[in-house]
């Protein structure tokens, strides 16, 4: 059987990762000051920040047009693929998946399984890299689904924002009434809940340098609780700096961990806004 991986744009992974394990990669829609650009392909990350600074109204997302992804999907029917793995954003971020869901009967020329990653960014692309390997090794659509489904069990992160607005205004935020009366003082950390997979706030510190600290005590206590290898990530909103003197200080911690820098591109930058910082890890999809 030959299988096709399609991922969104949210996993920001480099056109190096794309082209090698022939990923296929839907752009999703931001939408600043009524104007619409596809992330990746209309707008680069850097553009992105640069125009929220200079926007007049607070930038939004939309799902990609249901037609287009019609379209990718018989494409990759004609192309010979019987079936289509469509690995995508958490559904408590978006309807993204559901959406998938409802027009999947609409596609007769290929199988087509929606995969609900339950989180976003680098952790997201290391699973959609796995299930890419998995198919050009010629696994089948049931065990490439049972590894996703592993590695998505083993994804946790912690993000450190500046102020929570942009969550609360896209109505991300599953708990922000009572974050939002010292928001403009604080540095809230949040996480995805692992019951709900919702994005909440769980605590607030007085400034960067001890929510990181916070973070790392935190990660410290969960990764004594783990029997696998651990792959870490960093992953910055426009803040390569922070980023690389934070993995700086985790090399020398945790010399034995794998640690890449990644980016919250368009999309979640949309949400988190600018300089938000984030430790993620999750099973290194190198070390079987």
């Amino acid at each position: 059987m030959k299988i096709a991986v399609v991922t969104d744009s949210t996993a920001y992974l480099t056109d190096k990762q794309i082209n090698d394990y022939n990923i296929h990669v839907v752009p999703i829609p931001v939408i600043i000051d009524n104007k619409v650009y596809k992330e990746g392909i209309d707008i680069s990350t850097e553009d992105f920040y640069q125009k929220l600074k200079t926007a007049d109204s607070f930038p939004s997302t939309s799902q990609p047009p249901v037609g287009e992804l019609i379209s990718l999907y018989e494409s990759l029917g004609n192309q010979g693929y019987d079936a289509v793995i469509s690995i995508h954003l958490a559904s408590t971020i978006s309807g993204f998946v559901q959406t998938l869901t409802n027009i999947a009967g609409e596609v007769h020329n290929i199988k087509v399984v929606p995969f609900d990653s339950q989180i976003t960014v680098m952790l997201m692309g290391n699973m959609v890299i796995a299930a890419a390997r998995m198919a050009l090794a010629g696994a089948s659509v049931d065990e490439i689904l049972m590894r996703l489904r592993e590695l998505r069990a083993t994804t946790n992160e912690y993000f450190i924002v500046d102020d929570l607005q942009n969550l609360v205004r896209g109505g991300r935020l599953s708990n922000a009434s009572a974050f939002i009366g010292s928001v403009l003082k604080i540095k809230p950390l949040l996480t995805f809940d692992r019951e709900n997979h919702r994005i909440v706030a769980f605590d607030k510190v007085r400034s960067r340098k001890k929510a990181i600290k916070r973070v790392e005590n935190l990660f410290d206590k969960e990764r004594q609780k783990i029997d696998y290898p651990l792959r870490l990530i960093i992953i910055h909103a426009n803040d390569e700096e922070a980023a690389a003197a934070w993995k700086d200080q985790l090399v020398l911690r945790y010399p034995n961990y794998p640690i890449d820098i990644s980016y919250f591109g368009p999309v979640i930058g949309t949400h988190l806004g600018e300089k938000a910082l984030a430790l993620a890890w999750m099973k290194d999809i190198d070390k079987e």
